[in-house]
């Protein structure tokens, strides 16, 4: 055990000798050595350091050893570092007149590579645009690189994805012809019309490859309501309006449209009607009967597009008198028939005075037959069938007025075949204030083939 104790320490000793003899009393000699230096050589260091030509010296080499470290990467300033461009734009080089490329990415991404100074640096520069060259290219199928230009010569560019597979088609023309949509139309002033848009190209060149072309159904001119600046009756223009192909479908195609851009010329007009209003009872009145019915208005004005206002004759105003038993007093909000954009009144006041009622037969209504079927003729089995009594319910004021000439009797033999056939009595009448009904509700014919 002994033994051990004196080699340990026996090994201690001889390091101790070593660093005392090689790193300890070398070190301390040299901050002797500098020392005496000083003390003694003082004056003409100081001679030194105030002389002007000496200072640039040392100032030069002070730089000198500077630029050296952070040229050969002694700093942490300079260590590599990364950065990406994101949606960098990409130019395609190619004969646009003669070809189509597809499936070129409209960007790429560019990652820099290099010292975090130089990419620094790189990135203050605009980036030139990444281009694929397609010059010389004819069609087919190729896989193309990306080129680009480095701004920074000691910063590395890499592009993502670095190449990109292409396909080159002939490029070829069809003619097609121009159509116009109003697009924003419900701005317009609802009392205004467009009635006609004239195009100054009304057909134009669209081109494509072939496959491309396949697939334009319509090529359109959407005109902007919201660009109308004077929207008054006469004629208005409008300028630089794209054009745009449209599949069946109504995608968007990207294809090439000559002339891109057209002018039009649109007629704008006011068409107007005044029309009466004619008032409907819905439902049935309890225990009493309509004794008058009137209005606050009794025309308006409609606008919409002359086609639409020719047809129109009166606007119907439905009034709900269901389990009415007393006067009443409506305000009834007008709804714009199908077509009518614009009516000149919103709200009118309907006023509904009630009397006692009473009934009254009107006799001798003639009785139509409607939808009887060409091929056959009809005979109705009894003279008194040919002609009907109606029942008319309703205030004495009203009902006293009432004839056979504003009721109409009918049946309706729609379906029905040769033979003998026991068919309802319809009967309506032009008043809708009062009640009808036939005295008889069924009447037999006889259907014989002509």
């Amino acid at each position: 055990m002994k033994k051990i104790s004196r080699a340990i320490i026996k090994f201690f000793r001889a390091i101790a000798r070593f660093f005392d003899r090689w790193l300890i009393t070398p070190i301390t000699k040299a901050f002797v050595t500098v020392r005496d230096f000083f003390s003694s050589k003082g004056t003409k260091f100081e001679k030194i350091l105030v002389n002007r030509q000496s200072l640039v010296i040392i100032s030069l080499l002070f730089a000198l050893v500077c630029f050296y470290a952070i040229d050969q990467k002694h700093i942490s300033l300079i260590d590599n570092s990364a950065e990406v461009l994101n949606n960098q734009k990409v130019s395609v080089n190619y004969n646009e007149a003669l070809y189509v490329v597809e499936g070129v990415p409209d960007e790429v991404d560019v990652t820099l590579i290099g010292r975090k100074m130089d990419v620094y640096l790189a990135k203050q520069y605009p980036l030139n645009e990444v281009t694929l060259d397609l010059t010389g290219y004819t069609p087919g199928s190729y896989s193309v690189d990306f080129k680009y230009k480095q701004a920074v010569s000691s910063v590395e560019y890499k592009v993502y994805p670095s190449s990109v597979n292409i396909r080159i088609y002939d490029k070829i023309t069809v003619t097609k012809e121009v159509s116009t949509d109003l697009i924003h139309k419900d701005n317009l002033d609802s009392k205004l019309s467009i009635d006609s848009i004239v195009l100054d190209n009304d057909k134009v060149a669209v081109k494509g490859a072939a496959h491309q072309l396949d697939k334009v159904a319509i090529v359109k001119a959407n005109i902007d309501v919201d660009r109308l600046s004077n929207e008054k009756v006469g004629t208005t223009s409008l300028t630089d309006i794209p054009l745009i192909a449209y599949d069946d479908k109504g995608n968007k195609l990207d294809v090439e449209i000559v002339p891109a851009k057209v002018n039009a010329t649109l007629k704008i007009s006011s068409p107007s009607k005044q029309i009466p209003i004619k008032l409907i009872v819905e439902g049935e009145t309890t225990g009493v009967a309509v004794k008058s019915l009137t209005s606050s208005v009794n025309t308006v004005t409609v606008y919409g597009n002359q086609e639409t206002i020719d047809t129109i004759e009166y606007l119907p105003v439905t009034v709900d008198i269901n389990g009415v038993k007393e006067d009443k007093t409506y305000s009834i909000n007008l709804a714009k028939p199908t077509g009518i954009r614009d009516i000149s009144v919103k709200t009118i006041t309907v006023t509904l005075k009630v009397g006692e009622i009473e009934s009254r037969d009107i006799p001798s209504v003639r009785i139509d037959a409607i939808n009887l079927n060409s091929a056959y003729s009809l005979k109705v089995i009894g003279e008194e069938n040919t002609t009907a009594t109606v029942i008319v319910n309703g205030s004495k004021d009203i009902i006293d007025k009432i004839d056979a000439t504003s009721i109409r009797a009918y049946i309706d033999l729609e379906g029905l075949g040769v033979g003998e056939h026991t068919v309802l009595v319809h009967v309506e009448g032009e008043n809708t204030l009062v009640t009808y009904a036939p005295r008889v509700k069924e009447i037999k014919v006889s259907i014989i083939k002509k």
